[in-house]
């Protein structure tokens, strides 16, 4: 496999947003409840969408008839924030499906690795840095190994397109950069969806660039309790204040996660595979839901391996395949000095369980439209 696959080609987004249908059996082959898909123009009834910049409290936040959907944070008033993030997501009810920790504590969530905030891009080993564990937690000589992702500049807010470009910098820990990056997002409503769309151009900014493969990246969410997958295995977790703490057997009252891949792979088994999609299904707040992650045939590593677990990180990772190969692949990725890469991924959530036909459908209506 070529270690310097890039694309500098021009991203093409239509105006046109993507409906997801509400789907009956996750994970399984019950017909699915098909809905009309509009391409060209929007139906009075599709909800509308609006950006609301908010630079006094540094972020964007993103509305869906009015009602709240999620945020782009880049604050550095929150320290513990070591790159912008999309948080939190909300389903078409009003549920929050991303953990609140450490933004947010709540009752009966995991306060484990506090570097989980939201869905975010980074990954654990750029140049040596580990732009991935960056947190308040990290002390003593791990600091100075630490990379950090600031937010730069809100390039444009395409109204017309409901997209927000920015630009961001991954520095490490003495402030040199290493990358630049230009990031569009794009948001997509309907009555029974919310969508993100992330393209993401990474360049190397000063000298060559290496991505030494590791399981620590690399498109990631954290989600909230329900979304986990019910466990029994006593834990170690970290405190609010960094410590380790034991926990015994846990309460897996409301705990109803499931992964499903594209390739049929189901549960924790879905970690460390490769697959060109994965959804999590399960119910918050007596709303099921399906949350998916789509890779691109574009993207570096596709399809991409998934370091996905079922503790709530959900995560694609085209990076690191020695580590999920168990050696049998090695990739470690290189960007040449000035050289890009472009990565670009879905995250889809439904209010409801969604069959992996539609999903399947789905996939190949967003690999048709982001080129």
């Amino acid at each position: 496999m070529n270690n310097k696959q890039s694309s500098n080609a021009r991203i093409s987004i239509t105006a046109g947003a993507m409906l997801i249908g509400l789907l009956a059996g996750a994970c399984a082959t019950a017909p699915a409840i098909k809905v009309e898909s509009v391409e060209a123009e929007k139906p009075p009834s599709e909800p509308a969408i609006q950006l609301v910049r908010n630079d006094a409290e540094q972020k964007v936040d993103v509305l869906v008839d009015g009602e709240p959907f999620t945020s782009y944070l880049y604050s550095d008033q929150i320290s513990v924030l070591k790159k912008p993030v999309i948080y939190p997501l909300l389903t078409p009810k009003g549920n929050d499906v991303t953990r609140g920790f450490p933004l947010k504590k709540r009752a009966g969530e995991r306060v484990d690795h506090p570097h989980h905030i939201g869905f975010w891009l980074n990954y654990g080993d750029v140049n040596g840095f580990d732009f991935w564990n960056n947190s308040d937690a990290i002390t003593g000589e791990r600091v100075s190994r630490m990379g950090t992702i600031y937010h730069k500049a809100i390039k444009n807010i395409d109204e017309e397109n409901n997209a927000l470009e920015v630009t961001c910098e991954w520095a490490d820990a003495q402030g040199n950069v290493l990358l630049t990056e230009e990031t569009r997002f794009v948001f997509h409503a309907c009555p029974v969806c919310r969508v993100v769309d992330r393209i993401t151009t990474l360049t190397a900014a000063n000298g060559p660039v290496s991505f030494t493969d590791t399981k620590e990246g690399m498109v990631a969410i954290r989600v909230t309790r329900a979304l986990e997958h019910p466990t029994k295995k006593p834990v170690t977790l970290t405190d609010s204040e960094g410590l380790a703490v034991e926990v015994p057997v846990m309460d897996n009252t409301g705990v109803t996660g499931e992964y499903c891949t594209s390739e049929g792979v189901k549960g924790a088994a879905a970690w460390g595979t490769r697959a060109r999609w994965v959804m999590l299904t399960g119910v918050v707040n007596d709303e099921p839901v399906t949350l998916a992650i789509l890779d691109h045939p574009k993207n570096v590593g596709y399809p991409t391996y998934w370091h996905a677990r079922d503790y709530g990180l959900f995560s694609a990772n085209p990076l690191g395949q020695k580590i999920f190969s168990e050696g049998q692949e090695e990739l470690n990725f290189t960007l040449d000095d000035g050289e890009s890469t472009t990565f670009r991924y879905r995250l889809a959530l439904i209010s409801g369980k969604v069959s992996p036909e539609d999903m399947e459908s789905r996939y190949q209506a967003f690999i048709a439209k982001i080129q």
